[in-house]
């Protein structure tokens, strides 16, 4: 019987690496598998995309028959290759869900209680300008699955082997037809496919092995962090399942404006209100920072836009030792309102010569 290429099925190249033949194997199966699948020839295309992946994502079967093709397997079982003891278990638990799996001609299996990972936690926490700068302690309130206490997240006393499924945690049952033989394992209903049974059931958890409880955690918020920015609490989160680890626990904060600063990663800027006799003259002023009051000389001839930094005045980096700067920008104030004596010496600076000044040059040569 002529069989066709096992990479045409799958649809790859004699190149195509083990995560490209078992990408293409499970976009086939879940197109094809005859639980799912309404298509005339799904039975025949799912046996056929079983038997390429089953060879070629075992390096010495891909290796038989990149060199001798189809001849290499014709000893094995009716028709070719025979895959019956192949276990697609972990193609299949991930398409289909909650343990399932599929083997031989497109059997379902149905795996055991496997313990599995508890869920992570997202929650979000304001905090102030200051508190995100400095760093700071909070207390997190959460209600949270935890680990039942009383049996120790088991479910019950007096733990021991299901006498129904041995411990496997399932029954399998074989069926044989014209397409092959379907192996069906199902979860044991005696133990929940855990493989362990209880003389008594746990009375405070209900036999789940997890408790809701509101409790309270204590959270260091590290120095320099920003909006967006994630804390984990590793093991802080959902109770696992049948031993399995609990999740964690992701913070993500928002941080809240300051009325005078504005932040860019670990810089801060300030705008400076000065006077136009400062910005003349030069001065001398207070300005306020995180850590206190400093004085800051303005050169004389300074104007709006002009920029001065203070060295380590900005936020710490929470990834790193790095500091950040301040940088002061000037804005120079107009007044709006002046005294006869103010007019009088602003009339005074109108003779000023500024006709020698780089900017009204330019601008003499377009009048």
């Amino acid at each position: 019987m002529n069989k066709r290429d096992y990479y045409e099925i799958l649809g790859v190249s004699k190149t195509a690496s083990e995560d490209e033949i078992k990408s293409a194997f499970r976009k086939l199966a879940k197109k094809y598998h005859p639980d799912v699948s309404k298509e005339p020839d799904a039975e025949k295309r799912f046996k056929e995309a079983q038997e390429a992946y089953a060879v070629l994502s075992d390096s010495d079967k891909r290796r038989q028959y990149d060199q001798y093709g189809h001849a290499a397997f014709e000893q094995g079982g009716a028709g070719g290759f025979d895959f019956s003891g192949f276990d697609f278990s972990d193609i299949f638990s991930d398409l289909f869900g909650g343990g399932f799996g599929f083997s031989s001609f497109g059997g379902r299996t149905t795996g055991g209680k496997r313990s599995r990972r508890g869920d992570d936690r997202l929650v979000q926490m304001n905090l102030t300008f200051e508190e995100a700068a400095f760093g700071t302690k909070k207390t997190l309130n959460l209600t949270i699955d935890t680990a039942c206490g009383a049996c120790d997240g088991k479910g019950g006393k007096g733990e021991k082997t299901c006498s129904t499924c041995n411990g496997s945690g399932t029954v399998t049952k074989e069926q044989s037809t014209l397409f092959g033989t379907f192996m069906t394992r199902t979860t044991c209903t005696s133990c929940g496919g855990s493989g362990r049974t209880y003389e008594e059931k746990c009375s405070k958890c209900r036999g789940t092995g997890k408790v809701r409880e509101n409790k309270d955690l204590e959270v260091k918020i590290p120095a320099g962090v920003d909006s967006g920015n994630r804390l984990r609490l590793a093991g802080k989160g959902e109770a696992g399942e049948n031993g399995g680890p609990n999740g964690d626990i992701y913070i993500e904060f928002i941080v809240g404006k300051h009325p005078l600063f504005e932040r860019d990663d670990s810089d801060i800027y300030l705008e400076l209100p000065i006077t136009i006799t400062d910005a003349v003259l030069g001065a001398k002023v207070d300005v306020p920072t995180l850590f206190g009051t400093v004085k800051l000389s303005i050169p004389a001839g300074s104007k709006t836009g002009d920029k001065h930094r203070l060295k380590g005045k900005g936020l710490e980096s929470p990834n790193s030792s790095r500091k950040g700067d301040m940088y002061v920008v000037l804005n120079i104030q107009v007044p709006t309102k002046l005294s006869k004596e103010q007019k009088k010496l602003f009339e005074a600076l109108k003779e000023t010569n500024l006709e020698d000044h780089s900017a009204f040059k330019n601008i003499q040569k377009y009048l």
